[in-house]
């Protein structure tokens, strides 16, 4: 999962970001709302976590102007304002969830599961395709029933292929999910991780899509 985080606490923005890599997301930081507000103008991310007291632009004029252009993205806020009228304002802005500082990591890893499952329609953290399930509360894979050791980019590759079986995710698509905006270790690291990943899940199940990218092969219904 690709996390849009917007925070202007260096401290708490550093131990987010890092506490967020640690459970296997793509993070992408931004310190101000300006930048934040421009941010979705040729990005893709799977959710947002929105400060509201940020410089140059307020996290609620982001939410709102974001709402207004028709973005639906999930969006969290994580902020010191903690009156009862301030989350429902939040809320009513259109947030989809509201946490108050300081947060507990894991609270906030579960709330954004929960974003990330309704917004893909999915009624719990497990999706099954074929002989793969993968578990996101575990962050585990397994094959025909039998558990698969995979690593964090591994498991970032095969959620994103899953999110769309059959149909072509493009390379571009792929890299963002594993680095953001950062650049990854090497040119061919996405072909590395995904050539680990098929001798892993057994051929036949990743396809390459020439010109495009790489596709999940439907095996059954998913």
């Amino acid at each position: 999962m690709r996390v849009l985080l917007v925070e202007d606490d260096e401290l708490l923005g550093d131990g987010l970001c890092q506490g967020l890599m640690q459970e296997g997301y793509a993070v992408d930081w931004l310190k101000d709302g300006q930048s934040a507000a421009l941010a979705m103008d040729s990005d893709h991310f799977d959710v947002v976590v929105l400060d509201l007291m940020l410089p140059l632009q307020s996290g609620t004029d982001v939410l709102v102007n974001w709402r207004n252009q028709g973005i639906t993205v999930p969006i969290l806020i994580l902020t010191a304002l903690d009156s009862v009228d301030e989350k429902i304002q939040g809320l009513d802005f259109g947030a989809d969830d509201y946490l108050v500082k300081p947060v507990d990591m894991g609270e906030l890893v579960a709330r954004l599961r929960a974003l990330a499952r309704r917004a893909s329609g999915r009624g719990n953290n497990l999706v099954e395709c074929g002989p793969v399930a993968l578990d996101f509360t575990a962050r585990c894979v397994s094959v025909n029933g039998e558990p698969l050791r995979v690593s964090r980019h591994e498991f970032a590759i095969l959620e994103a292929l899953l999110e769309r079986p059959g149909h072509a995710v493009s390379r571009d698509h792929l890299e963002t999910r594993l680095y953001g905006w950062s650049d990854g270790p090497e040119s061919n690291s996405l072909e590395v991780h995904v050539h680990r990943l098929r001798g892993k899940l057994g051929d036949g199940l990743i396809e390459t899509v020439r010109g495009l990218g790489y596709r999940f092969a439907q095996p059954g219904s998913c």
